[in-house]
């Protein structure tokens, strides 16, 4: 610790399709969603996070609520720089008397572009990044769960995130081979909101369809300890009056099964492309999944089955990225694979 270290705050940040993470000190001081509530005639930011995410879908027409990320990079430049400056702002709500340089290590799709990385790195800049540093998602991943990359062993890591699934061969500190493909979490809410309108003749919200993923969401049509039905409510498109019906977990597996089905595919592809010596140790070890996406019922069970190999499901599934990106942060001098802006 450096006499002027106070000048200087080190923080991690999981910037996610869905949810954005920081992390300062080991603690995940915010954890709140990605998107922001924008006011049309001023053009001004009047929310960030949960208070964003409450007014989702129930806007009227001089508010506009945006979602920066799409498929795990950056669409809006302009609301992405905002949300980050906002859940960096609300680490110390109370104002300092300076504000410190920001040294930030942020999470990154390993599919992404060069113009998307560059994208990540000006926004973390403009919100105040004095040093930033970029680390790839399923690295970060496999941090957090605990496997140590710098081993000359094979890993397979499957990240099932908001936009975006990773799965990636983790080796001697590197990706050796990764397949990123934009079918996750988005995907899975956005099947529920057309299976609930061709089945039921229901129109639900983004919100609501995210609300039965998580109550009643399966990868299975049959399940050991199945959840209990769950009563949504919508408008019906025949009448155009509000309706409830009740749809349990086994519908919701239909709905989700062509989704699930493209990451199964995924998954075995990256296998092909694993050299022979890695994919021996992969069979040893197994498949670990991580990310929100993985806390779908069952999907471990249905991954297990088409690849014949054992799947484990990190500890904790959400925050297991941010934490890898924590560790990265406070071994920045140890780590080569992180990208230096």
């Amino acid at each position: 610790m450096g006499l002027f270290s106070f000048l200087t705050q080190e923080i991690a940040i999981d910037l996610g399709t869905a949810n954005t993470l920081i992390l300062h000190n080991d603690k995940v001081v915010v954890d709140e969603p990605s998107i922001v509530a924008k006011d049309r005639t001023t053009g001004k930011i009047i929310a960030v996070g949960k208070k964003a995410m409450q007014m989702h879908g129930k806007t009227h027409e001089d508010i506009k609520t945006i979602k920066p990320l799409k498929d795990g990079v950056i669409a809006d430049f302009d609301a992405a720089e905002h949300m980050i400056r906002g859940m960096i702002r609300m680490m110390n709500p109370k104002k300092p008397l300076f504000t410190p340089s920001l040294k930030m290590v942020i999470c990154i799709p390993s599919g992404i572009t060069e113009v998307e990385k560059r994208a990540v790195k000006d926004s973390a800049e403009h919100a105040g990044g004095k040093e930033v540093y970029l680390i790839h998602e399923p690295m970060a991943a496999a941090i957090g769960i605990g496997i140590d990359v710098l081993e000359p062993m094979g890993n397979m890591i499957i990240d099932i995130g908001g936009g975006t699934s990773e799965i990636a061969v983790i080796a001697l500190g590197g990706i050796v081979c990764d397949k990123s493909i934009r079918v996750a979490g988005d995907d899975f809410t956005n099947d529920i909101v057309e299976y609930m309108r061709r089945q039921h003749n229901l129109l639900i919200g983004e919100r609501s369809a995210e609300q039965i993923k998580i109550e009643c969401g399966s990868a299975l049509t049959e399940l050991e300890t199945p959840p209990e039905d769950y009563a949504v409510q919508g408008r019906d498109l025949m009448t155009g009056t509000p309706k409830e019906i009740v749809v349990s977990y086994s519908e919701i597996a239909h709905a989700l099964d062509k989704s699930i089905a493209k990451i199964e595919d995924a998954v075995l592809s990256a296998l092909e492309m694993t050299p022979p010596e890695l994919s021996a140790d992969i069979y040893k070890t197994g498949l670990y999944l991580a990310g929100g996406g993985s806390m779908l019922r069952g999907l471990d069970i249905r991954i297990s089955a088409k690849t014949k190999l054992p799947v484990h499901i990190a500890e904790d599934p959400l925050r297991c990225v941010a934490r890898g990106t924590g560790i990265a942060l406070k071994n920045i001098s140890k780590l080569p694979f992180l990208m230096k802006s």
